[in-house]
């Protein structure tokens, strides 16, 4: 083994250690209840329980999100914090496929190792649990770390194996999320057309293109007709989230950061060329650019038809920072292996990205620093005190009762272990389970749940509604629309259902139907209420039976 070999294998196996050491601390963490985690939840329950989608449900997007979630779910069970494992999984992934990438484009090793901390710190550390808007970009990193490896393999059967593979990744992109998985096959195109044009390899593109089709039609056939309705691609029900102003607005207004690492990127190329002639023969640094500049486009985009959580654009960090400082360590020749450059890199970078662990370590920091002291009113002389905490007085929101995180409690149910919720909503699931109804149906209970408590399926045992009309989730406008409120309103005089969960959030959107509530107090007999599992705790869940019961 030669000594350059044996060296990478030291920088490999110090960058696996440092992606999967971060990605594996959610496992020893317990969470408060997640927003939005109900939808992750149930959508691959369901895979897990073998329905298909668009055949027993519906629902806006392609099942990729939900396909690693389902397979964890039938490894470790169906509990709530198995969907951290399965994230756990996915960061691991996305961290690999970032480091490949850098890998194939010859990053200096120090510097890719920098880059990779950064990647993780400012991307996957705060991401616990799965969410489409980033597993899209996870697939689309693996798509782009297979295409790389492939264009620049001179052997054709192993380029176009290596094409295939980042074909289907990328296509399972596009079918997590397809605003994220569209702009990433644009970036992925104009990556391979730039690099058959330089080498003439025409059936790059030929296999390529060929692949993602093949692969697209093979997935997407059997699921018709019912895709056809579901899957948004701006057809009527569906709305589309592409609007040119508000894109051009946030650019123009907002966005800083990606407009200075585009000036940075502008200058370092410009600085660095000499020869543009020569410069565009360099595959591997025009390949870097390409894809750099593609990045801060995507993360545009991105922010605008994605919009929650706010920062789920942030991917383009590392990206910018590697090519902009390995670009400059190129020019100045500078050793990124040594331990002079490693050392202070990783502490700048851990004082950059602060905020993203500093936030665990607060309460830690609190007691050290009387942060309370600061928050004081009056000083012991009896003098008024004002300072950066106290200067404006804000008024709470009165239309709710906040119940703090820190009040929040554990339950015993199985599928919500290492799981902490308010304490109203713990003790209503209690008295939902002990309802008669569902003592005297048990597994034959038929339950319309429209709430954050999904999970509720697997611990009462009843099983969830399946047909092609039936939505995956019930935000009105997004996962269901006018057609599904008629059905479900119909169903709801009919008495077709014993239990109705259903939450009430007033400050949402038509998060849960509003025209549905009213239909439910006229129809059916309201037995509870409780506080949603949400921070804050500005919705409430209602519990309905049939008059009668």
């Amino acid at each position: 083994m030669s000594h350059l070999s044996l060296e990478s294998r030291r920088w490999a196996l110090m960058e696996v250690l440092l992606i999967v050491g971060f990605a594996v601390i959610p496992l020893f963490m317990t969470f408060p209840y997640r927003v939005n985690i109900f939808l992750t939840w149930e959508g691959a329950y369901r895979i897990a329980q073998g329905q298909v989608p668009f055949k027993d449900y519906g629902a806006p997007l392609g099942y990729g999100f939900w396909i690693i979630p389902a397979l964890f779910m039938k490894l470790f069970g169906v509990q709530l914090i198995t969907l951290v494992k399965a994230q756990v999984f996915l960061n691991i992934l996305a961290g690999l496929s970032f480091a490949a990438i850098l890998r194939t484009l010859e990053v200096r090793p120090g510097l890719r190792l920098i880059s990779i901390l950064l990647f993780i710190i400012s991307y996957s550390l705060s991401n616990f649990w799965p969410w489409y808007n980033h597993t899209v970009i996870v697939y689309e990193l693996a798509g782009l770390a297979f295409l790389l490896k492939g264009l620049f393999t001179d052997t054709k059967l192993s380029r176009w194996v290596f094409l295939v593979v980042s074909a289907f990744f990328l296509f399972l992109s596009f079918f997590t999320k397809q605003d994220g998985g569209a702009l990433g096959l644009l970036i992925a195109l104009g990556i391979v057309l730039y690099n058959v044009v330089i080498t003439r390899r025409w059936m790059d593109l030929v296999v390529f293109l060929g692949a993602y089709g093949v692969i697209a039609l093979a997935i997407i056939l059997p699921l018709l007709p019912g895709f056809g309705y579901w899957f948004n691609h701006g057809q009527a029900p569906h709305s589309s989230r592409i609007d040119p102003y508000d894109i051009f607005n946030e650019l123009m207004t907002y966005s800083v950061w990606i407009k200075a690492y585009l000036v940075l990127v502008v200058f370092s190329v410009v600085a660095g060329v000499s020869n543009w002639r020569v410069w565009l023969t360099d595959r591997k640094q025009v390949t870097f650019t390409i894809l750099t500049l593609g990045i801060l486009g995507e993360a545009t985009v991105f922010q605008i038809t994605s919009y929650t959580p706010p920062d789920n654009n942030i991917f383009f960090h590392a990206f910018s920072f590697a090519f902009i400082a390995n670009t400059l360590c190129n020019k100045l020749a500078y050793n990124t292996s040594s331990w002079k450059f490693i050392v202070p890199g990783t502490l700048l970078v851990l004082l950059w990205w602060s905020g993203s662990y500093w936030k665990y370590a607060d309460r830690l920091m609190e007691r050290m620093f009387g942060h309370q002291a600061a928050l004081a009113t009056a000083n012991p002389t009896g003098e008024n005190v004002v300072s950066r905490h106290n200067y404006m007085i804000f008024k709470p929101d009165t239309s709710f009762v906040d119940e703090p995180v820190g009040q929040w409690v554990f339950t015993d149910i199985p599928v919500f272990r290492k799981m902490y919720m308010p304490a109203s909503t713990v003790a209503g699931i209690q008295k939902v389970m002990a309802l008669p109804v569902v003592k005297a149906k048990g597994a034959d209970l038929k339950v319309l749940n429209m709430s954050e408590l999904t999970p509720l399926a697997a611990a009462m045992h009843y099983k969830l509604e399946t047909g092609p009309d039936i939505p995956l989730w019930h935000h009105l406008g997004v996962g269901m629309f006018n057609r599904q409120l008629k059905a479900y309103e119909e169903k709801i005089r009919q008495h077709h259902y014993d239990l109705v969960i259903f939450e009430y959030a007033p400050l949402l959107n038509n998060f849960y139907p509003f025209a549905l509530r009213q239909v439910l107090k006229d129809n059916y007999q309201q037995v509870d209420t409780f506080l949603a599992p949400r921070r804050p705790t500005n919705a409430t869940i209602e519990i309905y039976i049939k008059a009668y019961e």
